[in-house]
């Protein structure tokens, strides 16, 4: 579908000046240089040189300069954007973006297929389709009308950032769907995901010419294509090899069948898909296929970690639901580990924001799994004296899960004659306290609060993007303010603007960027409770439980005044997390934290007061579009209430709320008999 050019008497232009042949001109090479960067980008078939794609280009750039009211959103002159972008919105996702489970063991995919027959019924057949998993950035494409209008990062799963301007400079990204292919309307609103990567020889092109000009070298395919989906100017990012598969189709106004079509329908609609990709009659067949996958890994031009595993019927799919941030009916499997062999040439010592002392191994550098590992966890002393690593060794180092470098094992065989084992440490390599190991753990701790590796972690924890998200506040920053004094406490980033001056004639900074931080500090002011709750650092706390316990306390004192059997009646809530939150409060130093912090105006209470609590145990499912609020709204307000929503209907379903145009969830909710609730319905409910 091409985008209607206006009508130049409604832009202020005589139609006398311009013959209706130029139109029909601009028209023919928008849509032939199209379909050449489909033949050459998608397909990997160019069907023209590239000189004759070069004046094709010039042409219709010179057409749209001479008359810049044919200019549409989907010529192929429009893929890059001539302004900066000065910070990406953050967006909800219509549906979430959910992670997947993973297995490690083709006896791990049979308990996932064990899983998927115990929910579906007997007497229908499971099919699953396996497809390569791309080692890139997952990404959300929305489509209105057949036009390519905006791309969002996966983020939390939940909402992520807009990123629609870098990502229109994908050549592999088509401007505009072909929907004359598909010969079907109900494919011009569609949501396409997809990953977006770097193949390993333009990964490594790059590298070479950052290496020319002196800049830093990206550690993998994976991380230069992270970072450049975040430049700020798209010019740069045009610059940047980045490549697209696409692997999910979502149509707003047609039910599709099976995941096999709705891959097959990418294709016909222009949008690049991975062929590596199999319908499966068995589970066999799927851990056929994984071997196969495996075996291959080295040999693709694009990193892969793994495979993932789906359900193939779409009905199937929503009868499986979702369990936490994960689907049921999908899986990845991850192949195993890559090794790599190098030299252990010390042992140091890092301090964790709560005093954890964990082992480092200082490496020799290695290239293992498209990344350089100098560093590797050693976990503890008794991991070090129980595997008898020793500084000078030759190790076998690996990644867990393809992340995490960690040394699997010693080779004896070439050990240094005159090697010594490595000895425990009793003093903080930072502070030099006594070192602290509880009876029941392992792990070793510094006591010392005021330790300079214990204010810098606890200050990055606190700044970090899943929870104060203080932009410029990073690692680099902390550590010279701490060192400098301006921070020894999350307090103290709110007293910075009281040393603008100082902070300005610092080297490296300057009148710019010192505002951009004191704006970003005064922004982070606006942080919902269950973020400034996570921001704290409380043990055992992570982002899940903090948003827990801030939709079941109205306050941070409600919370700190909640007994063990008032904490504990919430079901993510154990002994050791309510244990941890009692200590927590009980410290001086915090109970003075949290009121400096309370003075510099941040969020210690919801909104909402003590009703919070009476949609607590209630599931809700919304279907079709509603009129007053969006979907993602509706999810808000029954969360906010303690409610929760999900996209899959049940027999553990509370309440259906149909909008306009409802898709087979009401019927769904028909058969199991489930309470449906209109908008309006809805709504009372919520004032109620």
């Amino acid at each position: 579908m091409n985008q209607k050019i206006p009508n130049p008497d409604s832009v202020g232009i005589n139609s006398e000046k311009i013959s209706p042949e130029i139109i029909k001109r601009v028209e023919e090479l928008r849509e032939q240089i199209h379909q050449h960067d489909y033949y050459y980008y998608v397909l990997n078939e160019p069907i023209i040189s590239d000189r004759e794609y070069d004046l094709l280009m010039e042409e219709l750039i010179q057409l749209e300069n001479k008359y810049p009211f044919l200019i549409t959103s989907d010529s192929p002159t429009q893929r890059v954007g001539g302004e900066l972008t000065k910070e990406f919105p953050v967006v909800f996702h219509d549906i979430p973006m959910l992670s997947l489970s993973n297995t490690y063991s083709e006896e791990e995919i049979h308990d996932f297929h064990r899983r998927v027959r115990e929910l579906v019924p007997s007497s229908e057949e499971v099919e699953y389709v396996t497809e390569l998993k791309i080692d890139g950035v997952a990404t959300s494409l929305q489509y209105r009308g057949g036009l390519f209008v905006q791309g969002i990062t996966r983020g939390d799963g939940t909402k992520g950032d807009d990123i629609t301007n870098n990502l229109r400079t994908i050549k592999s990204l088509p401007l505009r769907s072909n929907l004359r292919e598909v010969k079907r309307s109900s494919f011009e609103n569609i949501e396409v995901r997809g990953e977006v990567f770097m193949n390993r020889k333009d990964f490594e092109n790059l590298n070479l010419e950052r290496e020319k000009l002196g800049e830093k070298l990206f550690a993998n395919p994976r991380n230069a294509t992270a970072g450049t989906l975040k430049l700020q100017d798209p010019h740069q990012v045009a610059d940047r090899p980045l490549n697209l598969f696409c692997y999910s189709l979502r149509s707003y106004s047609t039910e599709l069948q099976t995941q096999f079509e709705n891959l097959q329908l990418l294709k016909s609609l222009g949008f690049k898909v991975n062929e590596n990709h199999k319908l499966c009659k068995s589970i066999y067949d799927v851990i056929q296929f994984c071997r196969e996958g495996e075996e291959k890994r080295e040999t693709l031009p694009y990193e892969i970690d793994g495979v993932v595993i789906k359900v193939n019927s779409l009905r199937q799919q929503e009868l499986l639901g979702a369990v936490a941030k994960s689907p049921r009916w999908a899986v990845a499997f991850k192949f195993e580990a890559k090794k790599a062999k190098t030299k252990l040439s010390k042992i140091t010592l890092q301090v964790g924001r709560l005093g954890t002392i964990t082992p480092v191994a200082e490496l020799e550098p290695v290239l293992l799994a498209g990344t350089t590992v100098s560093r590797a966890t050693l976990h503890n002393f008794e991991e070090i004296e129980r595997k008898d690593i020793r500084e000078g060794d030759t190790v076998l180092v690996e990644k867990g899960g393809d992340i995490i470098p960690k040394v699997v094992e010693v080779v004896l065989d070439e050990r240094p004659p005159m090697s010594a084992p490595f000895e425990a440490a009793n003093k903080c390599p930072v502070c030099g306290s006594k070192l602290y190991n509880p009876p029941d753990e392992v792990a070793y701790y510094c006591q010392n609060y005021n330790c300079p590796a214990q204010v810098k972690g606890r200050i990055e924890h606190f700044a970090s993007r899943a929870a104060m998200d203080i932009e410029g506040l990073g690692e680099a920053v902390i550590d010279k303010f701490v060192d400098l004094n301006f921070l020894r406490n999350a307090a103290d980033i709110y007293r910075l603007k009281n040393h603008r001056g100082k902070l300005i004639e610092l080297e490296g900074f300057g009148e710019k960027s010192i505002d951009k931080l004191l704006n970003a500090i005064e922004k982070s002011k606006t942080q919902p409770f269950e973020k400034v709750l996570f921001a704290l650092g409380i043990r055992h706390i992570g982002a899940g439980v903090a948003k827990v316990l801030a939709n079941s306390f109205t306050s941070i004192d409600e919370l700190s005044n909640a007994s063990d059997e008032e904490l504990q009646k919430i079901s993510e809530i154990g002994d050791t997390i309510s244990q941890s939150i009692f200590g927590y409060f009980k410290d001086a130093k915090n109970q003075k934290l949290i009121k400096e912090l309370k003075s510099y105006g941040l969020n210690f209470h919801t909104k909402v007061k003590k009703a919070i609590q009476r949609l607590n145990g209630k599931t809700f499912v919304i279907t079709g579009t509603l009129n007053q609020m969006t979907r993602d709204e509706a999810k808000s307000k029954i969360e906010a209430l303690g409610g929760k929503s999900t996209d899959s209907v049940s027999s553990k379903t509370n309440y259906v709320v149909v909008g306009e145009n409802p898709g087979s969830k009401y019927d769904k909710a028909l058969k199991l008999k489930i309470p449906i609730l209109t908008e309006e319905e809805f709504l009372k409910l919520l004032e109620t």
